[in-house]
């Protein structure tokens, strides 16, 4: 085995004056700690609209390559210009993708035993009847056709959009949804913000989502459930207006039309303090194809 190695770094350097390099211990271990990340990034922007926007600049560093070959010292000139430039406008570009992979990095608990979530420590969000309570309303509203917005906050507080509304700060219960949604009553008109087992403000204003793959059919409100889970962890119920049903967004995706069995499970990954177990994926992603309608 070693008069082969020999022979061919005998070779390499003869032919093509290059030799084996010394491989160490740690040397395999960065490479699979860089395959690794570049795994993650590349599956990361696969997921996220900026992977057309990827494709694009892998078009532009194909042409530069090109032009670096046959020698184009104008374009390459060009090039070396604007290239300070372009590392600004892809970090103003990507925006939106970049705080978003930074927040689910962040929310991601990657050794048990070192911990940033200084707050208290507790094992749900939110009590077994608020989960009840909500469920019922969201569907007792649907069977009369009452359009409700309401938006169950994550690990990402949700105080820029609470000032928005009206403080409320009461316990959660089917009656007082049902109150807050009913048609011309002073709070029926945006959304209410849950916190843990309280209702902390009503009438909300909450960003709309530019997804321009969201379906024509669905109105400000979904739109508006959809944006605010782009750039939080909030779990959103919407109830339709026009159809009475029942749907959910989560991390930028919107599940239609479902039954109080799936609303039931979408809350129940919601009370969990880290956001949902790696685990637990697979399950959303088996719903989204089960209802065939994710945004």
């Amino acid at each position: 085995m070693a008069k082969l190695a020999q022979r061919i770094e005998g070779f390499l350097e003869d032919y093509f004056q290059l030799g084996i390099p010394e491989i160490h211990i740690t040397d395999i271990i960065e490479i699979i700690i860089i395959a690794f990340f570049l795994y993650q990034f590349l599956k990361w922007i696969k997921s996220t609209r900026a992977w057309m926007l990827f494709r694009g600049i892998l078009i532009i560093v194909v042409f530069f390559l090109v032009a670096a070959l046959l020698q184009m010292s104008t374009i390459l000139w060009l090039g070396s210009r604007l290239f300070s430039v372009a590392l600004v406008a892809l970090v103003v570009v990507f925006q939106p993708e970049l705080r978003k992979a930074l927040e689910q990095l962040g929310r991601k608990n990657l050794f048990g035993f070192f911990s940033f979530n200084f707050g208290r420590s507790i094992d749900q969000r939110f009590s077994d009847k608020t989960l009840s309570e909500m469920v019922r309303g969201s569907y007792e509203m649907g069977a009369v056709k009452t359009g409700a917005l309401i938006v169950i906050e994550g690990d990402v507080q949700l105080m820029d959009y609470v000032r928005t509304g009206i403080p409320v700060d009461a316990l959660v219960t089917r009656q007082l949804l049902i109150n807050i949604f009913e048609k011309n009553t002073p709070l029926h008109d945006g959304a209410i913000i849950v916190r843990g087992d309280r209702v902390e403000a009503a009438t909300c204003y909450l960003p709309l989502s530019d997804n321009m793959d969201l379906s024509k059919d669905l109105g400000t409100r979904h739109r508006a459930a959809l944006g605010i889970s782009e750039v939080s962890d909030a779990t959103t119920i919407i109830v339709s207006e026009e159809t009475g049903m029942v749907s959910v967004t989560k991390e930028g995706r919107l599940y239609h039309d479902l039954t109080p069995d799936e609303l039931t499970d979408f809350l129940k990954d919601a009370q969990l303090p880290f956001g949902r177990k790696d685990e637990e994926e697979g399950d959303l992603e088996t719903k989204e194809n089960k209802k065939g309608g994710a945004s």
